[in-house]
């Protein structure tokens, strides 16, 4: 059987993610707290052997993925298939804005209703589709090998779900930390899962200072 074993990763820190302010498809570039994280993902990964390196198109993954596929001396393949879900309206506004701008909206999102989408953005069943075809596509093209996938907390949502066969309305319980380690590995059959949520590389040992990201 065709393995491909998969180091997913989500982007580095935003001040946008600080503010809780919802990106989506909107381009938000690293803080300095994000470009710190990958660095010391670059550090964590240099001994590891990666055939290829894949993001979102999106500065704050693609800029993510580079760090370490520099260390590595390989470029860095741009796929809109890991672009986070597009949030439409949402996109700029943070958690309290929607709620008290749109009630109705923001428990569909709570409730996680499948089949929702905020207006001009996409629904839960859209994201999946769109970021399974993508992993499947990415990861047929390396059999035997691993590979880096640098994306966004929806997507990594998804290959969480996708890989234990949880259903979308199951409530979360698993971490989705900026630069994080996820390990999966990949056949035709599907996304299985090896280890999650690897922050050993964040720890202490001269952290980027909060008052300056």
């Amino acid at each position: 059987m065709h393995v491909t074993r998969i180091i997913a990763v989500r982007h580095g820190e935003t001040a946008w993610n600080r503010d809780t302010r919802i990106q989506g498809h909107t381009d938000i570039a690293l803080s300095d707290k994000g470009r710190w994280q990958a660095e010391r993902l670059a550090q964590a990964l240099c001994d590891e052997p990666i055939a290829a390196f894949y993001a979102s198109d999106l500065s704050r993954a693609f800029d993510t993925a580079s760090t370490t596929a520099r260390a590595h001396g390989k470029p860095v393949q741009a796929h809109r298939g890991l672009r986070e879900r597009a949030f439409g309206r949402f996109e700029g506004l943070t958690w309290a804005e929607i709620e008290a701008h749109h009630p109705e909206d923001a428990l569909a999102w709570r409730k996680r209703v499948p089949d929702f989408a905020p207006p001009g953005g996409e629904s839960l069943l859209q994201l999946r589709e769109r970021v399974v075809a993508a992993v499947d596509e990415i990861a047929a093209r390396h059999p035997g090998e691993q590979l880096m996938l640098v994306a966004h907390g929806g997507v990594l949502d998804i290959l969480y779900r996708a890989a234990t066969r949880l259903e979308l309305q199951a409530p979360r319980s698993w971490d989705l930390s900026n630069t994080a380690v996820n390990r999966l590995l990949w056949t035709p059959e599907g996304l299985g899962l090896v280890g999650w949520a690897d922050t050993g590389h964040l720890q202490d040992d001269g952290a980027l200072d909060e008052s300056t990201a």
